[in-house]
């Protein structure tokens, strides 16, 4: 530690249970929580009982689905469902504070696969101080970090000023309904830590990300008479080339918090699919993927720069000028989030990182992925990410995530979440300056 800390920070951080933050991940790792499915609305009613055990008012609802897609601001989603729950639990509202919100999803990517895990990826394995399973670091391990805080601070006895809410999202990965109804359903706050994994840093951005898809025409005939048709395939190569030089063109300049990635904003084509029989010369292709979307860009403005790409690469194009492909916008839709600059919520958990470790305040950056963040500050939530794990595991056969490093950011989420939201009693009486 490197400050002096007040009797309630001290006996809120040694009532953090490292064993129990180890039980409860295997616990969550266990459930096949991918977006979408079964598994993802069993989860939150697990996590709602848990919530209960813990004397929190715990709001756990079924969400209005056709209302939420029909809402004009809606973000999108990939996977099908047919339901959705939102789960909210906070600690009962007592004085003159703020709220802190810390939030995390509860779903996963689907474990893709098999033959490249080493085992059942939702049978978690412990080896040593890691923990390998699908939704190790994305982000089960932000989740636990939450509730082990909440747990230390109730565990500790601390008597608040303001409120801690803990939102538990579904839905994240393709869009971010899951946050879009919480926050539709009323519930906010003053400032917001979402848990995703970070390595230590403050993530004080996002950039944004839209799903695209790319019809391109051709003329079928036989293959064995190729030349009297078009085949889609050759007919999309010109296209796949005026993306890259988009992609070159919308990187030329980045912000500065972006200057660390070789390419700040990505634009990438996920899937291709074309024809439906080896002898036929195809007559569709259709190229799905993502636009990044740079740090304060209007999300229209760059899907106007995506279709303007496509549209001159077929003006240029003999057959597909007169044969025009066509681009739509399904799926999630990210904009682009920050925190404020200078902000106060950045040293308060930059700071709370500095005194747990004993070393400097972690840097802050930006994230070149789309996230839950652009929802809470576009709601007039000041919002950062922090949370243990390196997203470079995330989504891959090698995802892991180690105890020690959850076991870190959750004293540094009890420090930031009392320092933010103020208590009432001890030595060094802290409230919030937001």
């Amino acid at each position: 530690m490197t400050a002096s800390l007040s009797d309630v920070e001290a006996s809120a951080l040694a009532a953090v249970d490292e064993a129990a933050i180890a039980r409860l991940l295997l616990e969550l790792l266990a459930v096949p929580s991918v977006t979408g499915s079964a598994a993802e609305s069993e989860l939150q009613h697990v996590l709602a009982r848990h919530l209960e055990r813990m004397d929190l008012d715990v709001d756990l609802w079924s969400m209005n689905l056709p209302e939420l897609r029909a809402h004009p601001d809606f973000p999108g989603s990939e996977a099908p469902r047919t339901e959705a729950w939102g789960l909210v639990a906070g600690t009962p509202p007592r004085g003159d504070g703020p709220t802190l919100v810390l939030q995390g999803h509860v779903d996963v990517v689907p474990s893709g696969d098999l033959a490249r895990w080493e085992g059942d990826p939702f049978r978690p394995r412990l080896t040593g101080d890691v923990v390998h399973a699908r939704g190790a670091c994305d982000m089960k391990a932000g989740v636990v970090a939450i509730l082990a805080a909440v747990a230390a601070i109730r565990e500790a006895g601390a008597r608040l000023r303001g409120q801690v809410s803990a939102h538990l999202v579904v839905s994240e990965e393709d869009g971010g309904l899951g946050a879009f109804g919480t926050l539709q359903r009323g519930h906010t706050g003053d400032a917001c830590i979402i848990t995703e994994p970070t390595s230590g840093a403050l993530m004080t951005a996002n950039a944004g990300a839209l799903t695209f898809r790319i019809q391109v025409p051709g003329r079928a005939t036989h293959g064995s008479t190729r030349y009297v048709g078009v085949s889609a395939i050759d007919a999309y190569l010109p296209i796949h080339r005026a993306l890259a030089r988009l992609e070159a063109r919308r990187n030329a300049v980045a912000d500065p918090l972006m200057s660390e990635y070789p390419i700040p904003y990505p634009l990438s084509v996920g899937t291709v699919h074309s024809g439906d029989w080896a002898s036929s010369v195809p007559d569709l292709l259709v190229a799905e993927g993502r636009l990044g979307v740079r740090l304060g860009e209007d999300p229209a403005r760059a899907r106007t720069d995506l279709e303007a790409c496509v549209a001159e690469a077929c003006a240029a194009d003999p057959w597909l000028r007169s044969h025009p492909a066509t681009v739509t916008w399904p799926g999630g839709q990210f904009a682009s989030g920050r925190l404020p600059a200078g902000h106060p919520l950045a040293a308060q958990v930059g700071d709370a990182h500095a005194d747990v470790t004993g070393g400097p305040r972690p840097s802050e950056r930006g994230a070149p992925y789309g996230s839950d963040l652009r929802l809470y500050s576009g709601a007039g939530i000041p919002t950062l990410q922090y949370g243990p794990g390196d997203v470079r595991h995330a989504h891959g056969p090698q995802e892991q995530v180690r105890v020690s490093e959850i076991v870190t950011v959750t004293r540094a989420l009890v420090l930031a979440t009392l320092r933010t939201v103020g208590t009432k009693y001890g030595h060094g009486e802290h409230r919030y300056s937001g």
